[in-house]
């Protein structure tokens, strides 16, 4: 990957701690990137997210889909040339059901606040 052709992103946790930025290709997917945040998840942050479908990662207020790349994702009019993209990571994670076999969900977080 050219060192002008990658892009550096952080992703902001609800807690406001980051991860990253690190450098990415513009051809990356949004799923391969919350793999990564998995993989990076803080080992100190109780109930971090477990699979793909755990984590949302919203950019200039859209939520992100697992099947677009970076690319697609990117929205230029919030971007500054050469800067650090952040992406807020928001979690799903099962809450048991004590009456049900299907899990519900929830956000772990009250408010998101967009840069």
């Amino acid at each position: 990957m050219a060192e002008e052709d990658s892009i550096e992103l952080k992703f902001r946790l609800a807690d406001g701690t980051d991860i990253g930025p690190s450098k990415y290709s513009p051809a990356a997917t949004v799923a391969s990137l919350k793999e990564k945040i998995i993989a990076q998840w803080p080992k100190d942050k109780e109930n971090g997210p477990k699979t793909v479908s755990n984590v949302q990662l919203i950019h200039a207020g859209k939520i992100l889909e697992n099947n677009r790349t970076i690319a697609d994702s990117r929205l230029p009019v919030v971007e500054l040339p050469g800067g650090v993209i952040t992406m807020h990571v928001v979690l799903r994670l099962p809450l048991p059901d004590k009456n049900s076999s299907n899990p519900r969900y929830a956000l772990s977080c009250d408010f998101i606040y967009l840069l």
